[in-house]
């Protein structure tokens, strides 16, 4: 690709271009929630099973109350799992729980809370009653045959509760990549070490690693120092190993970033390596001849969570063939930007009064000031063709944390 220097948009493109197909595999349902569903689920039966009574009282025949009846001698008692009972005589009731199966021959219920019951007779209130009351009637949920999930859909509580009730004791889902996240760079010092003036510790992998987790992906982790010999080694044994590569630094115009040069001299086909925004431009995308695909982010701490979240999760929910949804938010301030770049800007979010989601920018010290991170929610995404933007206006938002106390 001649221009390497290339718009959001394309990059995008080319991502989606490059999606991976996902193998499926069987989980028990115990262990398939937040997987991407594989398969549709299907109601085995009626929705509900059987006429259900839906209030603890007595089951009588409408018929009779019509006709003045208002005193009903009980002649059993029905549980909820219980076979069905029979209503042998219409001028009699029986005496019924929440969940049991409407008896044959009766057709209302009548909860505790309108009737007396004295000497094995249950004696109605001054109450009206309709007929077929309190009844929750067969499939007038769902029929047998109905779809009741599609695929695609990532497995919340609630599709884990339809799965559960049409029997799928294990499900079929979409099998997440191999991933390992690589760090760069000699200055680098793992978690439990103390740095010396002239080293920091590698925060950015740690990051990405819980990010990758919520999104369902299990990453190995790995490092390489600015030696180029040891970094091709080193990456030709990880591709023979891993699908998904996700990279932090090396990939600039520095003397030392070597990746670039590595990634071609090993047969990766390079799709981007530089994208016309702020922050986040030099990053790399490509794959390499056995399938791999290999994002390398900037080093930056800001850029990497700009890459991870527009451009990485992007290509995730595409290749696993999720719905994608962009929110919106509003503007709560003017903001200025020169360059002709799409602007990748923090901010926090609120709620206003009326329900709307308002953004308050954040404005940090650069793509180095990863502490800045804390006091956002995630990136506005300012178009590239505009310089001013109006207090007010409606602008994509990519969050990287939970908004409000429920969101």
């Amino acid at each position: 690709m001649k221009n390497d220097f290339i718009p959001y948009q394309q990059a995008l493109d080319i991502i989606a271009q490059n999606a991976m197909r996902m193998e499926t595999v069987s989980l028990p349902i115990t262990a398939a929630g937040g997987a991407v569903l594989d398969e549709d689920l299907v109601a085995d039966r009626d929705f509900p099973p059987f006429d259900r009574v839906t209030m603890d009282g007595i089951a009588i025949c409408y018929k009779s109350y019509a006709n003045g009846q208002r005193a009903f001698p009980i002649s059993a008692i029905a549980a909820a799992g219980a076979p069905q009972s029979t209503l042998a005589d219409p001028t009699q009731c029986i005496e019924i729980m929440t969940g049991a199966m409407m008896p044959h021959h009766a057709d209302t219920v009548i909860p505790y809370e309108y009737i007396i019951i004295e000497n094995g007779v249950a004696t109605l209130g001054a109450i009206s009653i309709l007929e077929q009351q309190n009844i929750h009637f067969k499939a007038s949920d769902v029929k047998a045959g109905a779809v009741l999930v599609r695929a695609g859909v990532v497995l919340s509580s609630a599709e884990i509760n339809i799965a559960a009730a049409v029997g799928k004791a294990n499900i079929k889902v979409k099998k997440m990549p191999k991933a390992v996240i690589i760090s760069t760079g000699d200055e680098l010092v793992d978690v439990h070490q103390t740095p010396a003036v002239h080293q920091i510790r590698r925060s950015n992998v740690y990051g990405i690693k819980n990010t990758l987790a919520e999104w369902g992906i299990s990453a190995d982790l790995a490092h390489l120092k600015d030696e180029k010999e040891s970094i091709l080694q080193k990456i030709k044994e990880l591709l023979a190993v891993y699908d998904f590569f996700v990279i932090t630094g090396g990939v600039s115009k520095g003397k030392y970033d070597f990746l670039p040069q590595v990634l071609e001299e090993l047969g990766v086909e390079k799709h981007f390596h530089k994208i016309q925004q702020r922050p986040g431009k030099p990053f790399w995308f490509g794959t390499s001849a056995n399938n791999k695909r290999i994002f390398a982010l900037p080093g930056n701490p800001v850029s990497s969570f700009v890459c991870l979240y527009a451009y990485v999760k992007y290509w995730l929910q595409t290749s696993l063939g999720v719905a994608q949804e962009m929110v919106t938010v509003i503007l709560d301030q003017e903001v200025h930007f020169q360059p002709h770049l799409i602007y990748f800007l923090e901010a926090k979010i609120h709620f206003h009064s009326s329900g709307k989601l308002i953004a308050a920018p954040i404005k940090g010290n650069g793509s180095g000031d990863f502490a800045n991170l804390l006091h956002a929610d995630g990136f506005l995404i300012l178009p590239q063709e505009q310089s001013h933007f109006k207090k007010g206006a409606a602008y994509p938002f990519i969050a990287y944390k939970k908004i409000g106390p429920l969101l």
